[in-house]
C-alpha cells in the first residue's frame, strides 16, 4: 500500500501533463488526500481546465475518489450571493423540464419556497449560493435532469463552481448513454444552438459531438456545453461549419 506521501507525488506529477494553451496547471491547484479521497482545491481558467484535472487524477494509483472543490476565475466577473442565487433559480423556474419540481432557496441558512410546482410534484430542487459556488440539493427523476440542474447552475453569471447533490428517485444505473440523452437534453434548452443540428455519441465518457452549423461561436458553445455536463472526461468536436 502507498504512503499518501507517495500518492500525492504521483498526483502532481500526472497534473504537470494536463495542458492549457501550452502551459500547465498545476502551480495554480493544492492537492490533499484524506482516506484516499483526493480534494482539489484553487482556481483554473474554466470548465475545461476544472474537468481536466480531475479526469487526470482520478486515474492516479491510490486515489479511491477525487473531490473537486476547483473554482474558475469567470474572467474576474464576481457577483453576490444573492445575485447568483436568484439567477439559478430563474433559469430552473423558465426550464419546462422542472416545472413539476418545487424550487427552494436557501437564503442564510433558511429554506425559501420559491415556486411550488406546477401540476403533480416529481421532485424538488434547492439551490444555495457562497462566494460564486452553486450547491444544489434535492430529488429529480432522471440522471438527465440531474445533470440539466448543474448545466443551468453553470450558465449563470458569476459561477465558479456547481456542487450537484441532487439525488435521482427512483435510482438509476449512469451509462454512456445517459450522459448522450443528457447533453441532448442540455442543447434543446440552450436557446444560441439548434439541437436538431448536432449528433451525439459518448464512450467511456468521451463525448464526441458531430454535425454542421452556421457559425463557429455555435461550434464553440456546443462544445463548451458539453464540458459542463457532469461525468463528462472529454470532449472530440467533429462539427463542421456550414460553407
Amino acid at each position: 500500500m502507498q504512503t499518501s506521501e507517495a500518492v500525492l507525488t504521483q498526483a502532481r506529477a500526472a497534473l504537470a501533463h494536463v495542458p492549457y494553451q501550452g502551459h500547465v496547471l498545476h502551480p495554480t491547484i493544492q492537492l490533499r488526500l484524506s482516506d484516499g479521497a483526493l480534494i482539489l482545491e484553487g482556481e483554473v481558467a474554466d470548465i475545461v481546465d476544472k474537468t481536466r484535472a480531475a479526469t487526470a487524477l482520478r486515474r492516479v494509483d491510490g486515489v479511491t475518489s477525487v473531490i473537486d472543490h476547483l473554482r474558475v476565475t469567470n474572467g474576474g466577473v464576481t457577483v453576490g450571493d444573492g445575485e447568483l442565487r436568484d439567477a439559478v433559480c430563474e433559469r430552473l423556474l423558465n426550464a419546462i423540464e422542472f416545472r413539476n419540481c418545487r424550487i427552494c432557496a436557501r437564503v442564510k441558512g433558511q429554506h425559501e419556497t420559491v415556486r411550488e410546482p406546477v401540476g403533480e410534484r416529481s421532485g424538488w430542487i434547492e439551490v444555495e449560493a457562497h462566494d460564486g459556488v452553486v450547491t444544489l440539493w434535492g430529488q429529480v427523476i432522471s440522471l438527465s435532469h440531474m445533470r440539466l440542474a448543474g448545466v443551468l447552475a453553470w450558465w449563470s453569471r458569476g459561477c465558479r463552481c456547481v456542487v450537484n447533490e441532487l439525488v435521482v428517485a427512483p435510482a438509476e444505473a449512469d451509462r454512456d448513454d445517459e450522459i448522450t440523452e443528457a447533453l441532448m437534453l442540455v442543447l434543446e434548452t440552450d436557446p444560441f444552438v439548434d439541437a436538431a443540428q448536432v449528433s451525439v455519441h459518448t464512450e467511456n465518457r468521451v463525448v464526441t459531438l458531430e454535425g454542421c452549423v452556421a457559425s463557429e461561436n455555435t461550434r464553440r458553445q456546443v462544445e463548451r456545453d458539453a464540458w459542463y455536463v457532469q461525468g463528462v472526461e472529454d470532449v472530440v468536436n467533429h462539427i463542421s461549419l456550414r460553407a
